[in-house]
């Protein structure tokens, strides 16, 4: 197994290698040189495999041997021991929570095993890392929980100011040790592209050892299939699932494209996209335009280029007609988002944040249009983390749970700094 680059113009690499390196020098994303198909026996087997065996048997092939099959399951046990519970909300949906973890977010999963891979590696070795982090909320404290205190690592978190809720703000910026925040002072998309720069950049790289842990990182990117097998786990239906999944960055719903491409047995996947429609304009028109993005409740999917769009049309080879066959994809605007909370708890019971609000709103609205399936939506995170939005939704007041209670005694430390690469380069070089 090697790695080679979207753009095709640097050469293949480890796995080993492209998990420290994060992106390639010709600004592409590194994708797997095959996608391995899981075998018959270890679909029959699912229901009574551990998360961490399904995590390692699914994980092993892409990793390749450059991690001893003992440390990598280790790696694996470590990264998953929290639940992953699906919930049935009506007769044709459940929802698959994804906010057990840490930092009650689903982004969990990939830091964790990130951050470990990058231990084993970094292990017996002097060498320094910088991880740069752009974030639209929830990848940035998973991150910084997964990294908190790994030797010979530095994280710097590059987050857009007044875009973030409180609670998520608080978990990027309270850590400390290791851990820096920069308060961007403009949008996600500004600080993905510092991020970008910052790879291809000549004096940043001479100084210092850079990698990131956007889903742009394979080690981040690959082990978000996992989610999709536990759901399967869980699902007692003959039919396989429609799977509707919260869309900004687009590595959520890679991932669960390559564990489709594996093998794991799904009827259709959903892309559910806020008000920032760039993907579901480009199945429309065949025509992909990044535009701008929009500020919205579901903040973590205010994306207006999609970074993992690449892979996306990599997993279909390039071919629209094959990913219509597959994806479908909407958009689903503020107000309908608090409605849609509103619906589902008073009807049901069951709470949703804005991104699962999306997601459940687009998975609703296909199986009405195709009657008889039945489906899963992915819940991304905790509702404490967008309290205001709902509440607002609701008309009551949430609980906080002990997991972040802790926060809301602590106090924010961040670096503000525009929105100009120039600045970020003079900031990190300053620390080199």
């Amino acid at each position: 197994m090697h790695y080679y680059s979207t753009n095709h113009k640097s050469p293949p690499i480890s796995f080993r290698e492209a998990a420290v390196t994060g992106q390639p020098q010709d600004k592409g994303l590194y994708f797997p040189s095959e996608i391995p198909h899981l075998s018959g026996s270890f679909f029959q087997d699912l229901k009574s495999k551990s998360k961490a065996e399904i995590a390692f048997e699914v994980i092993r092939p892409y990793i390749d041997g450059e991690i001893p099959d003992k440390e990598l399951f280790g790696i694996c046990e470590d990264t998953v021991n929290f639940d992953f519970p699906l919930v049935k909300i009506s007769d044709t949906v459940s929802s698959l929570e994804l906010y057990h973890g840490p930092t009650m977010a689903f982004k969990d999963v990939g830091a964790r095993f990130m951050s470990r891979c990058l231990g084993y590696f970094s292990k017996d070795s002097d060498r320094h890392v910088t991880i740069l982090v752009a974030t639209s909320g929830d990848t940035g404290s998973a991150v910084a929980n997964g990294f908190l205190g790994v030797k010979n690592v530095d994280v710097v978190i590059l987050y857009p100011s007044g875009k973030v809720s409180n609670i998520q703000e608080l978990q990027l910026t309270t850590l400390g040790q290791n851990i820096t925040a920069l308060e961007v002072n403009g949008t996600f998309d500004d600080c993905q592209a510092m991020v970008k720069q910052a790879f291809t950049d000549t004096d940043l790289n001479k100084k210092l050892s850079l990698t990131s842990a956007n889903s742009i990182n394979i080690a981040r990117w690959l082990p978000q299939q996992f989610y999709y097998f536990f759901a399967l786990q869980q699902w007692d239906h003959k039919e396989p699932p429609v799977i509707s999944v919260p869309s900004g960055n687009f590595g959520n719903i890679c991932a669960g494209l390559v564990a489709y491409k594996s093998g794991l047995p799904v009827d259709h996947f959903i892309a559910a996209c806020n008000s920032n429609d760039i993907f579901p304009d480009y199945l429309l028109n065949g025509e992909y335009k990044p535009k701008p993005s929009v500020a919205t409740y579901s903040n973590a999917m205010d994306v207006g280029d999609p970074s993992n769009f690449v892979r996306l049309l990599g997993l279909f080879d390039n071919d629209i007609s094959k990913i219509r066959q597959m994806v479908s994809s909407c958009s689903v605007n503020d107000t309908t988002t608090l409605d849609t909370i509103s619906r589902v708890y008073h009807e049901s019971g069951y709470l949703l944040e804005p991104h699962g609000a999306v997601a459940f709103k687009a998975l609703d609205e296909y199986l009405a249009q195709h009657p008889g399936k039945k489906g899963i939506l992915l819940e991304t995170a905790h509702p404490i983390k967008f309290v205001d939005v709902v509440e607002k939704s609701i008309g009551e007041k949430i609980a906080v749970p002990d997991a972040s209670r802790y926060l809301l005694g602590l106090k924010k430390q961040s670096v503000l700094i525009a929105p100009e690469f120039a600045k970020f380069k003079e900031f990190l070089l300053a620390r080199s």
